[in-house]
């Protein structure tokens, strides 16, 4: 009865924060490095600001991915060596300067997403793909795991025609292991916009362990990658980090 309980209060609560202010998100940050960028606003929190020269480092690569619930991807790709920072925050939707709560409401277009920036002459695009596809659910049509929406659908927003071209057969890659019974439904799509969440959401495992250890567990996400994936899952062996 407890554990029917706890899954019930799950599935109605998802990937929500223990407390929600009501802050904004901050200002547009163009998905093309060649034009021009506003600086991002301060978030909430008093943390630190996350401007556009962060999420786009001039002579660094970057890399978009929605994988469902964004505090359950930062830590996968955080690990690699050659990662020097992982956003999280929101793209694929027109709205501009969404909040969390515009966002899980579903209206909005976007996605939950993550922007990875990277050392090129460290870590391959490939890699970071590899990565990914060992964190997600890509059959899943409506959502990941116990959230549901558009909000939490997977995709990975390409940012040149090297990474569109990579994107597409590492797709076709997955799909012809035979791992999965269904097709593999993420999307592969042109990066727009991205947005970053509030200060709160950034690095969510490690200011909030216990809450996203009680939400990653009862998710399914982890047994679902364990299936699939075996030592593989999270792809940390990918890259030799510990899990």
């Amino acid at each position: 009865m407890k554990y029917l309980f706890a899954l019930t209060l799950l599935l109605l609560v998802g990937c929500q924060t223990p407390k929600q202010e009501d802050a904004s998100s901050t200002a547009d940050v163009s998905a093309a490095k060649d034009e021009p960028q506003q600086p991002a606003a301060s978030q909430n929190g008093g943390t630190s600001e996350i401007t556009a020269a962060d999420l786009a480092p001039p002579g660094m690569g970057i890399a978009t991915f929605a994988g469902g619930c964004f505090w359950c991807m930062e830590r996968p790709f955080e690990s690699i060596e050659g990662v020097t920072a992982v956003y999280s925050g929101y793209t694929g939707g027109p709205e501009k300067n969404p909040t969390y709560q515009q966002v899980g409401g579903g209206d909005t277009g976007h996605a939950e997403a993550i922007r990875v920036v990277y050392d090129p002459a460290k870590v391959s695009y490939a890699l970071l793909l590899e990565v990914f596809w060992r964190n997600i659910k890509p059959t899943q049509v409506d959502g990941q795991f116990v959230d549901h929406g558009t909000q939490y659908r997977t995709g990975v927003f390409y940012h040149d025609e090297a990474q569109q071209k990579e994107a597409l057969a590492s797709k076709k890659e997955l799909a012809a292991t035979g791992k999965f019974d269904g097709p593999i439904v993420t999307e592969i799509t042109k990066a727009g916009a991205f947005w970053p969440a509030e200060a709160y959401h950034q690095d969510f495992y490690i200011t909030h362990p216990d809450h996203y250890q009680q939400y990653r567990s009862r998710s399914g996400r982890d047994q679902y990658l364990q299936k699939i994936w075996g030592d593989e899952a999270g792809g940390y062996s990918k890259h030799g980090a510990s899990h």
